[in-house]
């Protein structure tokens, strides 16, 4: 089942500003237990690794 996501700043004044469009993405079917955060994996951020 696939999900929208939008991505938006709210300022102290209530003014809303869109970061990102609307958006259609897949969520993963399950992850591996962990306590630390994945690696980004977005073509802005690369491969992830720094």
């Amino acid at each position: 089942m696939a999900m929208t996501l939008k991505v938006y700043e709210v300022n102290r004044d209530g003014g809303i500003r869109v970061v990102r469009e609307e958006a259609e993405v897949v969520p993963m079917a399950a992850s591996e237990p962990s306590s630390a955060y994945a690696a980004c994996k977005c073509p802005r951020c690369g491969s992830g690794s720094s």
